[in-house]
């Protein structure tokens, strides 16, 4: 198993004593597997993606990467978040370059093969289309541009985990459908372990090969979804499909508190019937 949480829990204390964010979970997530994290706002779910990311500690419970303990941040995690974080006074090139850099550093390697970083990069850039804008900075380029920046800067260091905190919630619609084109094909091409927290039930079941719904705060898994759809048909158009639909609509009458009013066969395609927790309340 790539990743295994077992009775991750987080509390915080406060003025107001303490507050339970996230309940105990247990999660497994297979290598190569792309799970999204939905649920209302304050639910827990960027809580639990900062504690896989070695961001945070968690109150309760541990977290494995290969079997090792997570401590703290790594290069073998990748992360990318809703508001791009590229720095603003080098171009893009070297932002997306930045962690190969900041590696050699830690390790005091010395520079690295400069002709071998040189190449990752520019792969890349090409791959995310801004090749041309190499060298401009993030303030000459569109949100989307930006995000395709930040997303090729998680990828360039070969990280076994990608972790993403609702990265494409600020982009216009368009945008955010180019995005999630790009990232299903990249997820196709390099089979990168994949944790992915959304709002966007649609991009939820788009992109993932299971979608974890959690409940208001302190978040609990209510259900988990394996999406069925097969990666070679997932485009914007399997939006109007008829099994998406009934699949959405489960989920949202989750959301709602209500799930059932999901109809029979809905709760079927959701495995309702025998809902729980992947590790308790």
């Amino acid at each position: 198993m790539k990743l295994s949480l077992r009775g991750v829990g987080k509390s915080y204390s406060g003025r107001r004593g303490e507050t339970n964010a996230l309940s105990p979970l247990d999660m497994d997530v297979r290598a190569g597997e792309f799970i999204s994290m939905v649920g209302p706002s304050g639910c827990g779910k960027s809580t639990l993606l900062h504690i896989v990311a070695g961001l945070e500690p968690p109150s309760a419970g541990t977290v494995d990467l290969d079997g090792e303990r997570v401590r703290g941040p790594g290069a073998e995690l990748g992360l990318m978040f809703q508001q791009q974080t590229l720095f603003p006074w080098l171009s893009v090139r070297e932002n997306v370059r930045f962690p190969l850099t900041l590696a050699h550093r830690r390790s005091r390697v010395g520079a690295g093969d400069p002709d071998r970083q040189a190449a990752q990069v520019e792969g890349l850039l090409r791959l995310v289309g801004l090749w041309d804008f190499r060298d401009s900075y993030p303030a000459e380029l569109s949100g989307g541009m930006q995000q395709r920046a930040a997303l090729a800067r998680a990828l360039v260091g070969q990280p076994e985990v990608l972790l993403m905190d609702e990265p494409f919630g600020a982009l216009d619609a368009q945008t955010r459908e180019e995005m999630q084109e790009l990232l299903l094909h990249l997820i196709q091409r390099h089979r990168i372990t994949t944790l992915f927290v959304t709002h966007d039930v649609d991009e939820a079941l788009l992109l993932s090969d299971r979608v974890v719904v959690f409940s208001e705060r302190p978040g609990r898994v209510l259900a988990t979804l394996d999406v069925t759809f097969a990666r070679a048909a997932r485009s914007s158009e399997l939006k109007l499909d008829e099994a998406f639909l009934h699949q959405k609509r489960a989920i949202l009458a989750l959301l709602r508190g209500r799930p059932r009013t999901a109809t029979q066969r809905d709760r079927l395609l959701l495995g309702l019937t025998n809902t729980r927790s992947e590790g308790g309340s």
